[in-house]
């Protein structure tokens, strides 16, 4: 249990990997304008990432490693994550064709959403890991767990920029600031937020 609550903790506060180690900013500032299109991509972002870390796990241990294939992990990684994009883009233009045009241009990106890359190679470093939780070794488990709320803190920072966004169109705002500043400065507020979490661990 100590385990799953240093993973829960550290995925979505501690390293949140958009507010604090500032990956995956394009979606975060581009797809916030609304809730509804903030959560979309929050969930398509935790599906990728949590299957990516599933997949991508064990080719790493099982297939790269012994081979001393390592130095091809990025290829190989953005390979498996780019079949997973399309799949979802698939499925979300199916089945929801309003959330699809909500996301715009940005679903597609998730390909190349650094976040998600980034989980990818944080959990095959287990020294890393193993810091960052506290934990003594790390297994697919992990992994998968770690790459779930690692998309469960990508969702919590998105969804809550959208709805300040939101509550900000609402403020008499400088028309210097109206815009991409003002969600720039919000955004900061918000990182500074989370850093908090920092100093407490």
């Amino acid at each position: 249990m100590g385990t799953f609550m240093m993973i829960v903790i550290s995925a979505v506060f501690v390293s949140n990997f958009v507010v604090v180690q500032f990956l995956g900013i394009c979606p975060f500032l581009g797809v916030s304008k609304t809730t509804s299109g903030a959560l979309g991509m929050g969930v398509a972002v935790t599906l990728v990432m949590t299957v990516t870390c599933l997949i991508t796990y064990p080719i790493y241990v099982y297939i790269l490693t012994p081979l001393e294939l390592e130095y091809m992990e990025i290829i190989v990684f953005i390979f498996v994550i780019a079949a997973l994009v399309q799949m979802i883009e698939k499925v979300i233009k199916k089945f929801s064709p309003p959330l699809y045009n909500a996301m715009g241009i940005y679903l597609p990106l998730i390909t190349t959403n650094c976040a998600v890359l980034g989980v990818a190679e944080t959990v095959i470093d287990t020294s890393l890991m193993m810091d960052q939780l506290g934990i003594t070794s790390v297994n697919l488990g992990t992994a998968v767990l770690y790459g779930f709320f690692a998309g469960v803190g990508f969702t919590v920072a998105i969804v809550l920029l959208s709805g300040l966004r939101e509550k900000v169109d609402f403020l008499d705002t400088p028309k210097s600031l109206k815009g991409f500043p003002v969600t720039m400065v919000t955004a900061c507020f918000m990182a500074m937020g989370f850093y908090v979490f920092n100093l407490i661990g």
